[in-house]
This record gives structure tokens, C-alpha cells and sequence, in this order.
């Protein structure tokens, strides 16, 4: 019997919920879609429209499922900043779990941020401020190029163009408390932390998705030293399993990352 339950741990975690067992039911419908074309999704109360059907499983995976964004406050009205938000997935579970909270979402595709605001009309969500402009160092814009539906990048070479930006560390200065601020800005994040390093002090939790592209420096160790400067614990983990590491040198034939991790940084 122990080794039915190792084998199938995962299958039969996701059984057990109804979000894991809407995760099945999603990657069956959508998971062989072809890539990067636009579709309808439908998942619970919501119907969203998607540029690419396998990132929103992958997203509707780690957002609900394994809840990266669930967070502890005594507010109730948190404040959640969300630098990355796509087509508003992260939107969705802040708004069920944190029905009162005040939700600025930053969006640096011109078009993403479109699907976004229209994903949140349709579905009736309000009370979110989006702001099309990418998080960065300063206000003068920056270069930005597509790979995949979902990781526009500073680093990719492809259909490059100048996006507006907003300085983050203005905007967090200009609060006097931060429950949430969400990270998932595809490679700016070393950059934009390193700039913040004295404005996060009343920030209480922090979700970092840390990329590492070929061909340039891999940052780890100064976002690291951001947050323990700024007084956070953490913890780290990656879902990129890689087999034989010292010789397998990418993952899951990527070809403009080889490293990808999530970091949660926290107050006790």
C-alpha cells in the first residue's frame, strides 16, 4: 500500500480539492491546445480569454492550487501590489481571499493589459487599479522583447519595443503599509529590488519568481541580500526538476533561461 501512495501522492493530492481536480479537468481541455493562440476559458464562476491556453493551466496550477499568493493579515483592507499580473488569474485569487483588499495591478504589455482589463469587466471583478507601465528604475521607459505568451522579457531580442515604466520604488515609498506585493516581472526583478532596497521596510510579504537568462550574470545572491538587508525570512523553491544538473545545464529545453525560481519572503 506505501508505495501505491508514493506513486500517486500528487494525483491523489489533487483529487482531494476541488481546485486540484479543476486543475485535471482544465490541462484535459486545454493542455494540448496549440501554443500561443488565443481561447476562452471557463474555469468555477469565471470565463477568461487566454493568449495561450498551457500557461494559464501552468499559472491556474501555482495560483490556486498551490496558492504561491495566499498570505497572513490582520487587515480588512490589505493593500496588494501585483508588478506582472498577465490576464488578472492573480487578480481573481486575491479578490475571492481578500474580498476588501485594495489591488493595484502593473501590466508593461500594452496588449496583455488590455485582455486584462477586459477579463475583469466581463467577470464583474472590481475595485482594481491597473496601471499599464512596467515596473523598473525610473520613469523613462524600457526595452522589452517576446518569447512565450507569458514571459515577455528585458533580455529577449525578439519584436523589441519601448514599454512605459514607473518607478516601483516611488510607489511603495508613498504608502505607509504593504500586505502583498507580488514579483513576476521575467528578469527586471534584480534590478527593480536593488532599487527598492530601502523601501520595503513596511512591506510584509514579498513574492519574488527569480529568472536567471543565458548569456547574463545570474543575480541570485544580490536579491537575497535585499531581503535579508530588509529584514525578511524566506524560503525558496523551483518546480524545473532538472536531472543530472552539473551536466544538464538548462531545463525543460528552454532555450533563453537556466534558472527559474520562486521566492517567498515574509515578517514572523
Amino acid at each position: 500500500m506505501w508505495v501505491f501512495r508514493f506513486l500517486f501522492t500528487e494525483a491523489a493530492r489533487l483529487v482531494r480539492s476541488i481546485e486540484g481536480r479543476r486543475l485535471l479537468w482544465l490541462a484535459f481541455q486545454y493542455g494540448d491546445r496549440p501554443r500561443n493562440q488565443a481561447v476562452d476559458v471557463t474555469f468555477g464562476l469565471y470565463q477568461f480569454r487566454v493568449p495561450d491556453a498551457l500557461s494559464f493551466v501552468w499559472q491556474y496550477r501555482e495560483i490556486f492550487v498551490d496558492e504561491f499568493y495566499k498570505f497572513s493579515t490582520t487587515s480588512s483592507n490589505p493593500v496588494i501590489f501585483d508588478c506582472g499580473t498577465n490576464i488578472g488569474t492573480s487578480v481573481v485569487y486575491f479578490r475571492q481571499n481578500y474580498p476588501n483588499a485594495r489591488i493595484v495591478a502593473f501590466e508593461a504589455d500594452e496588449q496583455i493589459s488590455a485582455t486584462l482589463q477586459d477579463n475583469l469587466r466581463k467577470n464583474q471583478i472590481t475595485g482594481v487599479e491597473v496601471i499599464t507601465k512596467a515596473v523598473w528604475t525610473n520613469e523613462e521607459g524600457i526595452w522589452f522583447g517576446s518569447d512565450q505568451a507569458d514571459s515577455a522579457s528585458i533580455f529577449s531580442q525578439t519584436d523589441r519595443k519601448l514599454v512605459p515604466s514607473v518607478r516601483l520604488r516611488d510607489v511603495l515609498l508613498r504608502e505607509t503599509h504593504i500586505d502583498m506585493l507580488k514579483m513576476d516581472i521575467e528578469g527586471a526583478e534584480t534590478a527593480v529590488l536593488t532599487d527598492c532596497h530601502d523601501a520595503l521596510a513596511h512591506v510584509k510579504n514579498l513574492f519574488v519568481e527569480f529568472h536567471a537568462y543565458l548569456d547574463h550574470p545570474q543575480t541570485l545572491a544580490e536579491v537575497m541580500n535585499v531581503l535579508e538587508k530588509s529584514g525578511f525570512r524566506y524560503y525558496i523553491n523551483t518546480s524545473q526538476y532538472r536531472h543530472a544538473p552539473l551536466v544538464n545545464h538548462r531545463y525543460k529545453g528552454n532555450d533563453s533561461m537556466d534558472l527559474q525560481l520562486n521566492i517567498f519572503a515574509y515578517r514572523s
